[in-house]
C-alpha cells in the first residue's frame, strides 16, 4: 500500500473537511443572491447548531482527529451565518417580528431564478467538475499536512469514565440532533418545493458524511474504538439516509432545473 490506514484516515478527512468547505456555500450563495434565507427552516438550522456544537464539544474531550474537530468548529460557524442571514434578511425587508418561518418565498429574484432551466448535461458537468475539486484539494491539504506534520501525538492520560460518559452523551445527542434536523427541512419542502434551498447543500453534504464516516472506519476497527466513535458514525451515516430523500424532493418539485 502507498498509504498506511493512519495517512488514509487523514485524507479522507481532509476530504470530509473540503466537502464541508463547499457544501454551505452555495446555501449563502443562494441566499444572499435572493435577499433571503426562507427556503431554509430556522428549526433545521437551530437543531443543527446544537448537533454541531454538542459535535465539538464532544470531540474535544474525546481527543478525536484535528479534522474532526475542525469540521465540528466550521460546522458550527456556518450554522450561525445561516442564521444570521435568515433574519438579517427578514429585517432588511421590513417584516414584523411575529412572521412565521414557513412564509412562502415570494420575491421577484426568487421568480426570475426558477425561469432559468439548467439541462442535465450542464449539471452533470458541474457537479463532475465540483466533486473532483473537492477531492483534489482534501488530497492536496492532506499531503501538505503530512509532510509538515508527520506525527500524532496520542493523549498521555486517558480520558476518565465520567469524562467518556459525558463524550458518549454528546455524541449521542449530537447524532439524534442531525437525524432531528432533517425532519422540519424536509416538512417545509413540502410548503416551499424546495423553492430557496440549494440542491448542493445535500449532495455535498452526503460527500462529506460519507468521506467523515469512511475516515473513522478507516483509522481504526478495533470494537473499542468504533464503541467510542458509534454516535459520530452514527450521525453521519443515518443523515445520509435523509439527505437522499430531501435531493429526491428536488427532483420531484423542480424537474425544469433538474432535466
Amino acid at each position: 500500500m502507498l498509504v498506511d490506514n493512519g495517512d488514509f484516515s487523514n485524507m479522507l478527512g481532509w476530504i470530509s473537511i473540503a466537502c464541508w468547505i463547499v457544501v454551505y456555500s452555495p446555501q449563502i450563495y443562494e441566499n444572499y443572491s435572493l435577499q433571503s434565507g426562507e427556503g431554509l427552516s430556522v428549526l433545521f438550522v437551530i437543531v443543527w447548531l446544537f448537533g454541531d456544537l454538542c459535535n465539538l464539544f464532544g470531540a474535544l474531550l474525546a481527543n478525536l482527529l484535528p479534522t474532526v474537530i475542525i469540521i465540528a468548529l466550521y460546522y458550527s460557524i456556518c450554522d450561525i451565518i445561516l442564521m444570521f442571514q435568515i433574519y438579517y434578511y427578514r429585517w432588511k425587508r421590513g417584516r414584523s417580528a411575529g412572521v412565521d418561518e414557513e412564509t412562502p418565498l415570494l420575491t421577484g429574484n426568487t421568480s426570475q431564478n426558477s425561469q432559468t432551466p439548467v439541462s442535465a448535461a450542464v449539471l452533470i458537468l458541474r457537479y463532475t467538475g465540483a466533486v473532483l475539486f473537492v477531492f483534489a484539494t482534501g488530497i492536496l491539504a492532506w499531503w501538505i499536512n503530512s509532510k509538515t506534520e508527520k506525527t500524532e501525538e496520542h493523549p498521555k492520560h486517558p480520558p476518565t469514565a465520567a469524562v467518556q460518559w459525558i463524550i458518549q452523551i454528546l455524541g449521542w445527542t449530537s447524532a439524534v440532533s442531525y437525524l432531528s434536523a432533517r425532519v422540519p427541512q424536509i416538512a417545509k419542502n413540502l410548503r416551499t418545493r424546495c423553492e430557496g434551498l440549494s440542491p448542493a447543500l445535500f449532495y455535498f453534504a452526503i460527500l462529506g458524511n460519507v468521506t467523515y464516516s469512511w475516515s473513522i472506519i478507516a483509522k481504526s476497527t478495533d470494537r473499542d474504538y468504533l464503541i467510542t466513535n458509534a454516535s459520530w458514525l452514527a450521525g453521519s451515516a443515518l443523515t445520509v439516509f435523509l439527505d437522499l430523500i430531501v435531493l429526491g424532493q428536488f427532483f420531484y418539485y423542480r424537474p425544469p432545473r433538474m432535466v
